[in-house]
C-alpha cells in the first residue's frame, strides 16, 4: 500500500492566503504538479529528469 503524496506550495504563492500557486509533490518516479486553487480537479506528471531540465531553463534561460 502507497502513501499518501506530500503536497508542497511554492515559495513565491503570493500575499494573502498564499493561495495562488501550484503545488509540487515528490512521486517518485515522478514530479506531480497541481493548482492549489483547485487540488483535486488534474493533476500533470513529469519524470523527474524532465522536471529538473524545465527548472534549470527557468533558472537560467536561453541567451542569457
Amino acid at each position: 500500500m502507497s502513501s499518501p503524496i506530500k503536497w508542497q506550495k511554492s515559495s513565491y504563492s503570493g500575499g494573502g492566503e498564499g493561495n495562488a500557486c501550484v503545488e509540487v509533490a515528490l512521486d517518485h518516479p515522478r514530479i506531480s504538479v497541481r493548482d492549489s486553487k483547485t487540488p483535486t480537479r488534474a493533476v500533470l506528471t513529469f519524470p523527474t529528469p524532465a522536471f529538473a531540465a524545465f527548472l534549470t531553463a527557468l533558472r537560467h534561460p536561453a541567451g542569457e
